[in-house]
């Protein structure tokens, strides 16, 4: 099936051939005559397939073919960066178009965000808190919206969001059509669609909770110190690498990224600590392949959709599976391969099993010994065996015993 097939208006079509797309993923394939018929659609399917596209192209069809004023689909997500990253889709599919789309993140001035409302546009994007803070604190409202939509669902319920996400429901129009997008379907989000749906025809594409089939696995044992003298030379063998790294904390995305630029490799960084100007020209530099590594926390898991990662490596394993396979979800993207690197510490080698058993599979190590990794990178928090020799501690000087 070809998008001409599937019907779209000449402005969408023209824009999806501008932006490379060629023909519908399985997900976008069965989503769109759902959502144009006007029914209430329950989604599942692997991250990377294409969620986005499937409920965006059906949205614009819906809007061009019956203009109106204000608000008439509003979409909610948990994170800016997928936000942002939806705001992008709609404006690259829109473009050529009479439509207005606006997103309303945290960390963004407050004042533009509640001018764009107020005046109305097309689509908002939104993440629940601000969404919540301009309704209860801004007067804005929503009488026009007749499109709702909830991406990553599941992450929006792990993220704690259901109580504002429940609220701003409260908000809206009864009559609407209501579109549920999730990668996983827990009971909870499962509970949550029974209850807004009206209902809704359910699509589920591939195995849920499981990585692409066009994505390798390895895996590396590895001491904790020597864990950035592997990566290096992981990456020198790479060919036009394009990485994402993932850490657990910011302060080691922080650590690595140094590290990495001390040692000549052009890195940026994402994580909780950067602000949504430095979010958004970080993730643009990476699009535009400027620098080949991307360091980032589980911030960057769910919601960055970049075409050309060639290789995702989990520098800190990740403490639940679900987590593991968002993250290499980053790679082997609309068909395309991947490769998932994960460096094991024998602390990490428990957390590492258990992801091997959600995905149903032995990844394939590759032993230490196979390689030179020469003296230990200063990077790596040292800590002392169990029998090495501690120094005795200084005394505490009390005030009056002065210096002998």
């Amino acid at each position: 099936m070809t998008f001409q097939e599937l019907g779209l208006p000449g402005p969408l079509l023209r824009n999806l051939q501008n932006l490379g797309y060629e023909v519908p993923t399985p997900i976008q394939a069965q989503a769109i005559p759902v959502v144009r018929a006007g029914k209430d659609l329950t989604g599942t399917a692997q991250t990377g397939t294409g969620k986005t596209a499937a409920f965006v192209l059906p949205l614009l069809e819906q809007l061009l073919a019956k203009p109106g004023r204000g608000t008439r689909a509003l979409i909610l997500t948990p994170t800016r960066e997928l936000a942002t990253q939806i705001h992008g889709v709609i404006r690259g599919l829109a473009a050529g178009t009479n439509l207005k789309t606006e997103v309303v993140i945290g960390g963004a001035p407050m004042f533009p965000q509640v001018r764009a409302l107020r005046q109305g546009v097309d689509i908002v994007v939104a993440t629940p808190g601000r969404l919540m803070a301009h309704l209860r604190d801004n007067g804005i409202d929503f009488p026009g919206v007749r499109t709702l939509v909830l991406d990553e669902a599941d992450q929006m319920f792990d993220m704690g969001f259901f109580p504002e996400v429940k609220r701003i429901l409260s908000f809206l129009p009864k009559q609407r059509q209501t579109l549920l997008f999730s990668a996983t379907m827990p009971p909870e989000v499962a509970k949550l669609s029974q209850s807004i749906l009206k209902s809704p025809e359910r699509i589920s594409v591939g195995e849920t909770g499981k990585a692409a089939a066009t994505v390798s696995f390895t895996a590396y044992p590895v001491p904790g110190p020597r864990k950035t003298a592997l990566f290096k030379h992981l990456f020198e063998s790479f060919v036009d690498p394009s990485v994402i790294v993932f850490t657990r904390t910011r302060r080691g995305a922080k650590k690595l990224t140094k590290w990495l630029k001390d040692v000549g490799i052009h890195a940026g960084e994402l994580h909780a600590d950067c602000s949504p100007s430095q979010r958004e020209r970080v993730m643009h530099g990476f699009r535009l392949q400027k620098f080949p590594v991307l360091v980032a926390t589980n911030i960057a898991a769910r919601g960055l959709d970049v075409r050309h990662i060639t290789h995702v490596i989990n520098y800190d394993v990740p403490m639940a599976p679900e987590e593991y396979v968002h993250r290499i979800g980053r790679t082997g993207r609309a068909g395309d391969e991947g490769a998932a690197l994960t460096l094991v510490t024998p602390e990490e080698r428990g957390q590492f099993e258990r992801i091997e058993r959600q995905l149903g599979k032995k990844i394939p190590r590759v032993k230490i010994e196979d390689f030179d990794y020469g003296a230990p990178a200063e990077l790596a928090e040292r800590r002392p065996s169990a029998t090495a020799t501690l120094a005795p501690k200084p005394k505490k000087r009390y005030r009056g015993q002065g210096r002998r």
